[in-house]
């Protein structure tokens, strides 16, 4: 498919072709009516190149659905989205709220198990996930010759007595693009130093992941999280049909990073003819958990660059206090950039 048209006009020559920049890309607000995604916002991206993906305001801006030319990418889960006024934090209760979608945020001070820390308990994959947006933003405009799509915000995790952590994040894309570039800024906005877990928890599913499906990606080293993954590690990268009674494989991957310090993961679907490419910078996010469950109705694959092992891991340290941590007024930068290609004598980029 040639998508020449929306690479080759200026914004004049654009303007004199359509009534609106709408009719070829956008962002617009609109707010979920029923159900338990009532009363949240969502920011609707399309590109024209095919890609559309819907940014959750009230979910610290992750990304719920995504789709390529007709072909969805995102897992979703049987609850689908749910507004974080339902959000229960103790154990494992966040799978309550849990709706799947691109990707979510694990943070921002702790990912994985609930845990016991010395400050308290932490449920599963923590708060950030269930934190709404404050200061939202989302605008479409000109940069030179590159109509950029924009959404911006803050989320803020803070108590009385304990953490004050703040994330500015924000998601782009352009005109005619495959690609979406996600980019956070965690800064330590309290007087004492504290502890700092970040993970992005992208889930993809059917049809993306099929059992011709192949994960790829150069790592040092892979560790299975528990038994149930140990006899698994062989077949990290190949996939199954969905089976009942599946036992979910966590593996921890420490990828190769390349001669600029980058990282690039790519999940190959000979199926949809599409692939998908993860790159982002290893010295802030040096760990790839892959979350592999291949159940009848639960049938994704977790890809997750994360900042350290947490707790609980085979490589995580025996005292909390060797954890990541941001002392006060310390800022930590992430970036992701998420891209669909197409597959054929090579990985290329779609558009």
């Amino acid at each position: 498919m040639d998508d020449a048209w929306l690479r080759s006009g200026s914004a004049h020559d654009l303007g004199q072709l359509v009534g609106h920049m709408e009719q070829l890309a956008g962002v617009r607000l609109v707010e979920a009516a029923d159900g338990p995604a009532r009363g949240s916002r969502i920011v609707q991206v399309w590109t024209g190149s095919g890609l559309v993906f819907d940014v959750l305001a009230e979910r610290a801006l992750d990304i719920h659905a995504c789709h390529f030319r007709g072909v969805p990418l995102a897992w979703v889960s049987p609850l689908s989205v749910v507004h974080p006024a339902y959000y229960e934090p103790e154990g494992a209760a966040w799978l309550r709220t849990y709706g799947g979608g691109l990707f979510v945020t694990g943070g921002l001070d702790h990912f994985g198990a609930p845990t016991e820390y010395p400050d308290g308990q932490v449920g599963l994959h923590g708060r950030s996930a269930n934190l709404p947006t404050q200061s939202l933003g989302y605008r479409a405009y000109w940069e030179k010759q590159v109509y950029v799509l924009e959404v911006t915000g803050q989320v803020r995790q803070a108590r009385l007595f304990g953490e004050n952590l703040v994330m500015e994040r924000r998601i782009s894309t352009a005109l005619g693009a495959s690609r979406i570039r996600i980019e956070d800024v965690v800064t330590n906005q309290g007087s004492v130093a504290q502890r700092h877990l970040f993970v992005y928890h992208f889930n993809i599913g059917y049809p993306m992941v099929s059992e011709t499906s192949r994960l790829c990606a150069d790592v040092r080293e892979t560790v299975p999280h528990d038994a149930a993954a140990t006899a698994a590690v062989p077949g990290w990268s190949r996939f199954q049909e969905p089976m009942a009674g599946f036992r979910e494989q966590n593996f921890w991957h420490v990828p190769v990073p390349d001669s600029e310090g980058r990282v690039q993961v790519v999940l190959e679907s000979p199926l949809t003819g599409l692939a998908l490419r993860w790159t982002y910078d290893a010295t802030w996010l040096p760990y790839l958990l892959e979350w592999k469950m291949m159940g009848q109705g639960a049938y994704v694959v977790g890809i997750e660059p994360c900042n350290c092992t947490g707790m609980g891991s085979p490589l995580s340290p025996d005292d909390p206090a060797d954890l990541p941590h941001l002392a006060p007024g310390e800022s930590r930068r992430y970036s992701v950039d998420v891209e669909v290609l197409e597959l054929g004598g090579g990985a290329e980029a779609a558009t």
